[in-house]
């Protein structure tokens, strides 16, 4: 069976935590605004007090996802970078038979 992400966990009970009391507040006939701001300091009080098992859970996946190794280079990436560095000498070879040299540039406009 495929382990739930803590993040998911998280947010399922974070909304339930504010979700609860919102429904009771409003069963009891309190304004509609006034429920939903009630509500909400209620749900971070007892999101802070009951739920730092998951919090820190889902802070550790955080940061072992931001600072994982990035992963050996494979024989496919060592060759397509082979590759690329012969074609760039490659280049720079044709590019250097076709450019005359700077010697035989003065020789030729000293001959005119």
């Amino acid at each position: 069976m495929k382990r739930i992400p803590s993040w998911l966990t998280y947010t399922v009970l974070r909304l339930l935590v504010f979700a609860v009391p919102l429904a009771i507040l409003l069963l009891v006939g309190l304004v509609w605004w006034l429920a939903v701001i009630a509500a909400a300091l209620i749900g971070l009080c007892l999101s802070y007090i009951f739920l730092s098992r998951p919090r820190n859970a889902v802070s550790s996946d955080l940061y072992a996802a931001r600072h994982r190794e990035t992963p050996a280079p494979s024989e496919d990436a060592d060759a397509e970078d082979a590759a690329i560095d012969n074609a760039a000498i490659d280049n720079a070879a044709t590019d250097a038979a076709a450019t005359p040299s700077e010697s035989e540039s003065r020789a030729q406009r000293d001959s005119h």
